[in-house]
């Protein structure tokens, strides 16, 4: 899969967590000869694009626009800081929040969603799996 992270949030390299989380996530779904862009901001952007496109003002942790153009699966926009209150609320690390992130997004861009008990248990599990798979447990 061909990862696309722009980091329009600060000069920190968030790479390394968000290809193995990406690479491992492929595998597991066996998605081949896709791209996907990741997209750091600051609770600001994610916060006008909540309320844009969800009609909802108030800043969340990811957002995922679906594409499917050209074998692209999408955008996914993540908050930094969000991240960062969120590892530290529920007591784990950055990069297992990073990573859960980006696997939530990854999970939606290919179709998964929690809107029933049964979606939220699928997706749930598949997350958690490749979080273990990738080293990244709570």
């Amino acid at each position: 899969m061909k990862v696309n992270i722009v980091n329009k949030f600060n000069t920190d390299d968030y790479s390394e967590v968000i290809n193995k989380v990406l690479k491992t996530s492929e595998n597991k779904l066996q998605i081949k000869n896709k791209s996907i862009n990741i997209i750091l901001v600051d609770n600001e952007e994610i916060k006008n694009l909540n309320n844009t496109y969800r009609e909802k003002n108030e800043v969340t942790d990811v957002l995922t626009f679906t594409d499917g153009y050209l074998n692209n699966l999408g955008d996914i926009f993540v908050s930094i800081p969000k991240c960062t209150s969120q590892a530290e609320e529920f007591g784990h690390s950055f990069n297992r929040e990073l990573g859960f992130l980006v696997v939530h997004g990854f999970l939606h861009s290919v179709g998964y969603d929690h809107q029933t008990d049964e979606e939220e248990k699928t997706m749930i599990a598949l997350q958690e799996a490749i979080l273990y798979k990738s080293k990244l447990n709570r």
